[in-house]
């Protein structure tokens, strides 16, 4: 049965278990650089090691995009049309805009906007597919105006490879784990080299990217899943669902519930051990329930805003609005009794492909805000110039670089 503790034993919940990177980069630094050196021969030759691959290029024919779109059911394909839909009005609104601005006479500053050339989504085929993410990491890159967008999956099922037609994407490459990152961050005959790639990933993938996280753009080094649920009252058969929900990813995902009653407690614990007997995937649920997740008590919301704060979660479920000015810390937040973060990962808009692991202290989720790039531009007329001589000069020669000084006194004969 899942732990139910006092918050003043919450300390080693919150000590994330340490993500074994040392020992993944370890394994990975040879399987770089055999792809940085020889490109698409020892791409292969990983993919038919470690993915049983067995064609002759890792890229899939636009006809079998084509092929798999028209085996898609049509409930599955109304589902992507509706996710798809509500995905990209939200990175619309995401998109930053360019604006000029006379912040003084004759000195006119702005900014520009620009997409990527390239991006390439990492789609993982492991326990479950995941086309989902194909819509995740796809149409922000489509909404930001990248003009080439790629996908890569170890073993893409039809619903992978469906939704990336349905999408429009036909840059499609079977390709998986630490040489797909390789692939992509030094580009070979095949697979284009990209600006930065995206998308969640075993511990192999994550150590990968966080190797070449100086040769190509990433998104963030992602962990175990996790979900914070902060509680007085309510359904416990809905709190056992959204924890359930959590604990079926992966036996190391965390589920953890805040909450300020007893009796609701006992009542969630109860009703978590009544949903896993009839759950298909309960072999893995229950694993991570009983390693990583708990019921804590506390003795006041305020209290679990404060511990939700510093374990900086990927997913916060919080009882209404009044608590999101507290909130400072969290992937996503998922407000009121009708918002499970289950909308979120299929349908809502907002991307699931967030933070982990306390990396919320420092980012969001993934957003249009990660294909771009904001240009500052800066137009300045001759008197605007003079005016700013003197602060330019002694600021460019208190820091000894002469050059600069005399670049901006030459326009003006000195």
């Amino acid at each position: 049965m899942i732990r139910i503790i006092e918050s003043k034993n919450i300390g080693r919940l919150l000590a994330r278990k340490a993500a074994r990177l040392a020992e993944a980069e370890a394994t990975v630094r040879p399987i770089l650089e055999a792809v940085r050196k020889r490109g698409d021969k020892a791409l292969l030759e990983y993919a038919r090691h470690f993915d049983r691959f067995t064609r002759k290029s890792v890229r899939v024919p636009e006809v079998e995009l084509s092929a798999a779109a028209e085996r898609l059911t049509p409930d599955f394909r109304g589902a992507v049309e509706a996710a798809a839909a509500n995905i990209r009005t939200y990175a619309k609104r995401q998109m930053p805009h360019e604006w000029y601005f006379e912040a003084r006479s004759g000195l006119r500053v702005g900014q520009i906007v620009r997409p990527l050339d390239t991006v390439a989504a990492y789609v993982p085929a492991g326990r479950y597919p995941l086309p989902s993410t194909v819509m995740m990491t796809v149409i922000p890159a489509q909404v930001a105006g990248v003009p080439n967008v790629c996908v890569a999956s170890p073993k893409p099922v039809t619903e992978v490879l469906g939704t990336a037609a349905m999408l429009g994407v036909s840059h499609v490459f079977e390709m998986g784990g630490a040489q797909a990152i390789a692939a992509f961050a030094f580009g070979t005959r095949t697979v284009p080299r990209a600006d930065r790639i995206v998308g969640p990933g075993n511990i192999y993938v994550a150590a990968a990217k966080k190797l070449l996280a100086g040769e190509v753009g990433i998104d963030f080094i992602a962990g175990p899943t996790e979900i914070l649920i902060i509680a007085a009252e309510g359904d416990p058969r809905h709190f056992a669902a959204d924890l359930l929900a959590q604990a079926e990813h992966d036996v190391d995902a965390s589920a953890v519930l805040l909450t300020t009653s007893k009796r609701l407690a006992a009542a969630v614990a109860k009703e978590v051990e009544k949903q896993l007997a009839a759950l298909p995937t309960a072999a893995v649920a229950r694993k991570a329930i009983d390693r990583n997740s708990a019921i804590v008590l506390v003795r006041s919301l305020d209290e679990a805003v404060e511990i939700s704060n510093r374990f900086a979660p990927e997913h916060l479920s919080i009882p209404d609005a009044a608590l999101l000015p507290k909130i400072r810390h969290a992937g996503s937040v998922f407000v009121g009794p009708f918002s499970p973060e289950a909308a979120g990962d299929y349908a809502a808009g907002p991307n699931h492909v967030l933070p982990t692991g306390g990396a919320a202290r420092q980012r969001g989720g993934l957003s249009v805000a990660d294909y771009l790039k904001v240009i500052s531009v800066q137009q300045l007329s001759a008197s605007a110039l003079q005016r700013l001589v003197p602060a330019i000069t002694t600021l460019a020669r208190a820091e000894g670089l002469e050059a600069h000084a005399r670049s901006v006194e030459v326009r003006f004969g000195h």
